[in-house]
């Protein structure tokens, strides 16, 4: 049997690939530089001169890693000790055994996009943590924030429409019930179009109520496995016995608006039952920008709950409560912010892979994490996306994204060609979203 397709790169001049490191990583680099220099004054008044100091050092490595970066040379190993140094050099060791050139280097336009940008975002963490004292600051937590006061109208009518849904929620039949997690699903997708690492580091908001615009927005689901989701909740909802528990796990992408719309099916999935348990899954350190980290989760629902609004600040206290009884359960792993693909989590992070294999459904939000379920290849559009997974089967997963990378599998024949052939950047522009579903019918 062939083996999978190679991996997308930006070898390929002129692919998406290619664009994000010559231009979109480097803006971003230089984004994160920049948010140093204006927080000098505050490292000063924090630390006085010793502030000043690593201000200049943690600007001098990114200065560093934006050089090398622009000018394509070989990708060099992490050097300060952390928790996953180790694994991180191993892999650029398995990259380097990958080259056929003799004593060829990884290089940042010739090795697979996906390890070059998770690569970059760890070397930001690493020029961060060798500049104490600042080495707990983060960089992209400002561009997080002002994505969360920016959608503030868009979190007021969701917040609304999810406590109006709880006052009846009991008296709903099958299908009522059917149509509103259907309607909240959606929300979850759509909610993932606010990504700051597309955008290069520039805010995106929501501004408009994402309620109003699903029947618009469904013409563009490409994949809509939504109906299997349904049959596999509500099944566990009816052979459930009193004491057992049906665990949806939620690997989450964007923090700011995202992961509001994610908390708020989070929500739906318990009051109505479907769920007894939800497990979410964020990053361990500053990640893609916008990436939710427990500071960030954390963050959020204390501004929920302290909000002038009843239902803004409703949602805030029932999901801190939610977390104090033990219903909503936050877990981080080092393996979500390493280059590996999802394929050799078995091998890398067993105990991560065991804790997933409990789950009864496993919901991946976003991008990065298809790039990585995929393996980020040049795959055919129709190849089925249980075969793209490659082995990955810990439990029944689904793929909640919009399209903002060139890979996707899973198509009807020729559906592919047809986007292209009318919106020639289909996969790229966020326009477009899945529901992808692996698991029994």
């Amino acid at each position: 049997m062939a083996g999978p397709p190679v991996s997308l790169s930006a070898r390929d001049v002129g692919s998406f690939a290619y664009l994000t490191v010559k231009d979109r990583l480097p803006q971003i680099l230089t984004k994160a530089i920049d948010t140093l220099h204006r927080h000098k004054s505050e490292f000063f008044e924090k630390h006085g001169e010793k502030g000043l100091e690593a201000e200049k050092k943690a600007i001098s490595l990114l200065s560093k890693l934006r050089n090398e970066l622009q000018t394509d040379k070989p990708i060099v190993p992490l050097v300060e000790k952390f928790v996953d140094t180790d694994l991180w050099n191993q892999y650029l060791e398995y990259q380097q055994s990958l080259l056929n050139e003799s004593n060829g280097k990884p290089r940042w336009f010739l090795s697979p996009w996906l390890f070059v940008e998770c690569y970059m975002y760890r070397r930001i963490h690493e020029a961060v943590i060798q500049s104490p004292p600042i080495d707990d600051f983060d960089i992209f937590k400002e561009l997080k924030d002002q994505n969360f006061f920016e959608s503030q109208e868009s979190i007021i009518a969701l917040c609304t429409h999810l406590q109006e849904l709880m006052k009846t929620i009991e008296d709903l039949d099958e299908n009522q019930l059917k149509n509103e997690f259907f309607k909240v699903l959606q929300i979850s997708l759509w909610g993932n179009k606010c990504d700051l690492s597309l955008s290069g580091g520039k805010t995106i908001s929501q501004k408009i109520n994402l309620i109003n615009s699903l029947e618009d927005l469904k013409p563009f689901i490409l994949v809509n496995d939504m109906e299997h989701l349904w049959s596999l909740l509500s099944n566990c909802k009816k052979k459930r016995e009193k004491a057992s528990i049906t665990r949806v796990d939620i690997v989450l992408d964007n923090s700011g608006f995202e992961l509001v719309t994610d908390l708020v099916l989070a929500d739906l999935l318990l009051s109505s039952k479907l769920a007894t348990e939800i497990h979410f899954y964020g990053k361990t350190i500053p990640w893609f920008v916008s990436d939710t980290t427990i500071h960030d989760f954390n963050w959020i629902i204390e501004q929920l709950k302290h909000s002038n609004h009843k239902w803004v600040s409703k949602c805030g206290v029932d999901w801190e409560n939610h977390i104090k009884m033990g219903r909503w359960v936050y877990l981080d792993h080092m393996f979500w912010t390493l280059p590996h693909e999802f394929s050799a989590m078995p091998q890398v992070a067993p105990d991560l892979y065991a804790t997933l294999q409990k789950a009864h459904l496993i919901l991946f939000k976003g991008d990065l994490n298809y790039r990585k379920l995929t393996g980020d290849r040049r795959w055919e559009f129709t190849i089925p996306f249980h075969e793209a997974l490659n082995g990955f089967h810990p439990a029944p997963v689904c793929s909640i994204r919009t399209l903002k990378a060139e890979v996707q599998v899973g198509l009807q024949p020729g559906q592919g060609e047809q986007l292209t052939a009318s919106v020639p950047n289909w996969l790229t522009i966020g326009k477009y979203g899945i529901f992808q579903f692996d698991g029994p019918l």
